[in-house]
């Protein structure tokens, strides 16, 4: 396995100055395999966030920071592999970017003590801090993006999806099973018939779930997909004339890479979100000074505002704030993986911050707490216009139903509480 080791510079005069702690951030990358296409621009917004804030502001709090990029394929061993080999270096937070990969290292992490940010992803009822103590999932989860898509749908058709079909497309992993259960109690609440149609690893094999769709003629289709397994899809919901502005992907079913194989065929596809879109902020402008043109771009620069992009910058952002937080915490520059945690666990994020970051209105304020890792549970939808070959969001963020999920999420963490001997506390 290959390991990549990154330290992002801070220029000649600190490099010629005292020896300094310094903030390890591991970056569990895949830029090889079949969905590179998507790591790729997330793992550079990922290193680009913490190249600003080291060659802008000397690091954060007067640390720099060091980002340890590790290859894993998006293979859940390989994963397990590069956590292991970088565990030991100061690493404050892992970003799994993968389900898989997130339930392997949820006891080994918890453990060691270090905390795991899986950022819209991973397993939903760690948003329980009374049980996940060192897992979080802010500032949405996977169950909430289900709920998020029905609230939509609600918005579209008078309030009432009664007697409506809808069918789940999946990625036939831990990943794109994760909305099952909450879309089987939405369907009894709202009364809808619920489908589910898996789809192997890759993805590139979907003849046979469209050919179902096309005969049983769904209302509506959401689609928890990944990679290239995205692309194939769109695709044939296009061969089979699906129209797309019935169709709806997760947040991970909503990159560039996943619509324009499919030209002006995509048109109207919606996806969810919990981040804004595009690369019309203030930051992104100090990026292209600090980073893009002064040659410190972790890639060739050319994904900037893309979906993916804005993510990682997002995930990179959130683990800067709470490393501040934690400082603050703490009196302490130099931080330790339990003080991390704790900022994580008090970390705030408001309208007023995001602005002060040169991202105003990009996401959803949110506030984590012991009990409540997870946030609030916001997410938009966007949708692609491909004549413009951008995304825009076509509502304001939307709350999940709490009064369905949070039993969901109770339920679930006490099940593994009781499975693994954890006193839940708070």
């Amino acid at each position: 396995m290959k390991l990549k080791m990154t330290t992002l510079a801070l220029g000649a005069a600190l490099a010629a100055g005292p020896a300094m702690a310094e903030l390890v951030f591991p970056s569990l990358s895949y830029r090889t395999g079949p969905y590179a296409a998507n790591g790729i621009p997330f793992a550079d917004g990922y290193a680009d966030y913490f190249t600003l804030l080291n060659e802008r502001d000397g690091g954060i709090g007067g640390e720099p920071i060091r980002m340890i990029e590790c290859e894993t394929g998006y293979n859940t061993e390989k994963g397990v592999e590069c956590y292991e080999s970088t565990k030991g270096e100061g690493a404050l937070v892992y970003q799994p970017l993968s389900t898989g990969i997130t339930y392997q290292l949820i006891p080994k992490a918890t453990a060691d003590g270090i905390p795991v940010h899986s950022m819209g992803y991973g397993r939903t009822s760690a948003k329980d801090g009374s049980v996940f103590k060192n897992i979080f999932n802010y500032p949405t989860n996977y169950w909430d993006g289900a709920s998020v898509a029905i609230k939509h749908l609600l918005d579209l058709n008078g309030g009432s999806l009664e007697g409506k079909k809808i069918a789940l497309v999946y990625h036939n992993s831990a990943y794109g099973k994760e909305p099952i259960r909450t879309l089987e109690e939405l369907g009894k609440k709202h009364g809808f018939e619920l489908s589910l149609l898996p789809v192997d690893h890759p993805g590139q094999e979907q003849k046979s779930q469209w050919l179902q769709i096309r005969r049983e003629k769904p209302d509506n289709v959401i689609m928890y997909g990944w990679g290239v397994m995205n692309q194939v899809a769109v695709q044939e919901a296009a061969n089979i004339r699906y129209p797309m502005d019935q169709f709806i992907g997760i947040w991970w079913s909503g990159s560039e890479n996943d619509v324009r194989p499919a030209g002006d065929k995509a048109n109207g596809y919606k996806a969810l979100t919990f981040h804004n879109v595009g690369d019309d902020f203030p930051v992104f402008d100090d990026i292209q000074k600090y980073v893009v043109d002064t040659g410190k771009a972790a890639g060739a620069g050319d994904q900037i505002g893309t979906a993916l992009y804005n993510r990682g910058l997002y995930a990179a952002m959130l683990a800067a704030e709470a490393a501040k937080t934690a400082q603050g915490i703490h009196d302490t520059k130099a931080l330790t993986p339990a003080q991390m945690r704790d900022g994580m666990e008090a970390l705030e994020i408001t309208e007023a911050k995001m602005a002060d970051l040169g991202l105003p209105n990009f996401g959803p304020e949110f506030t984590v707490s012991c009990e409540n890792h997870g946030g609030n549970g916001f997410g938009a939808v966007a949708q692609w216009d491909a004549a413009a070959d951008s995304w825009s969001l076509i509502t304001d963020y939307i709350q999940s139903d709490q009064d369905v999920l949070a039993p969901l999420v109770t339920e679930d963490a006490q099940a593994f509480a009781a499975e693994s001997g954890i006193e839940p506390s708070c």
